[in-house]
């Protein structure tokens, strides 16, 4: 499979397909929104300086959201580029997504809580640990990792939070996707894992072959596989649910990969160094 990329702005490290077919992006550095087209044009939105965006995901209305990391805030962007924020009670928001119950749900790393946002209101419950990334999950429930207690957490939609420790110690999880397999599939930054929890709370971690490429972020990919990004690697990896693993070396070295995502014609994956790569796929 041959890996296309796309110049980017640099700092590229969330990334999201959006509702008018292009992809955007955030750069954390620069407090940039990148939109990028298919056959390769980019346009750009200032955010502003002490920002910080981060992950990026579309919404239940057709815009795209995300998490302003140093401002506090979550951010919104409609496809013809019109941007607000909504100010947050926690501090530090990293991951986002779009809840079983249609609204969006968030973690506030620094102050160790997750939340919810409703009606424009941002109500957040406990959640010790430095939560991370959060995904809806098949159970109706939402589930993220926390990267510092070593552990996966569950909260329902009425704020109930639950936690699984894994069983190998400086894991450090961050990213997390539901699989096609009615599990939820998360990275061990730390340890060079890949790990699977099933809704009851069994979990089965796969090491790597290097277990020192920090696996960052994962997805489901179109071929019913899981696929991953190797920040220190340099590389996208894929796994099977049976814990088959194979990767693909990105072409240009220290590209630093961070967020990756389903999208137009397969898998598109942020580059720190500044581009996106499109792993084309059926």
């Amino acid at each position: 499979m041959s890996i296309i990329e796309f110049p980017v702005p640099a700092g590229a490290y969330g990334v999201a397909a959006a509702a008018d077919g292009a992809l955007w992006a955030t750069h954390v550095h620069a407090g940039l929104l990148s939109r990028t087209t298919t056959d390769g044009r980019t346009t750009t939105i200032a955010l502003g300086d002490g920002t910080g965006p981060m992950v990026i995901t579309p919404g239940p209305d057709d815009a795209l959201w995300f998490t302003l990391n140093a401002a506090n805030a979550i951010g919104r962007v409609t496809v013809d580029g019109e941007v607000t924020r909504l100010p947050l009670p926690g501090t530090a928001p990293y991951g986002l997504t779009t809840g079983p119950d249609v609204t969006l749900w968030y973690t506030a790393s620094g102050s160790g809580t997750v939340g919810r946002v409703r009606d424009g209101v941002a109500r957040e419950f406990p959640a010790p640990g430095y939560p991370a990334v959060i995904t809806a999950g098949p159970d109706g429930a939402l589930w993220f990792t926390l990267n510092a207690a070593d552990a996966i957490g569950r909260v329902t939609v009425d704020g109930e939070v639950t936690t699984f420790p894994l069983p190998t110690k400086g894991t450090g999880p961050v990213g997390i996707c539901a699989g096609p397999d009615g599990a939820l599939w998360f990275v061990g930054i730390l340890a060079g894992v890949i790990g699977r929890i099933t809704t009851d709370g069994v979990i089965t971690e796969f090491p790597l072959p290097d277990t020192t490429t920090r696996p960052h972020a994962i997805t489901t990919g179109p071929d019913g596989a899981l696929w991953f990004t190797e920040w220190a690697g340099n590389r996208i990896g894929r796994i099977t649910t049976d814990g088959t693993v194979t990767t693909i070396p990105l072409p240009t070295p220290s590209s630093e990969p961070h967020g990756l995502c389903t999208g137009p014609g397969g898998l598109w994956v942020a580059l720190e160094y500044g581009a996106l790569a499109h792993l084309p796929m059926p």
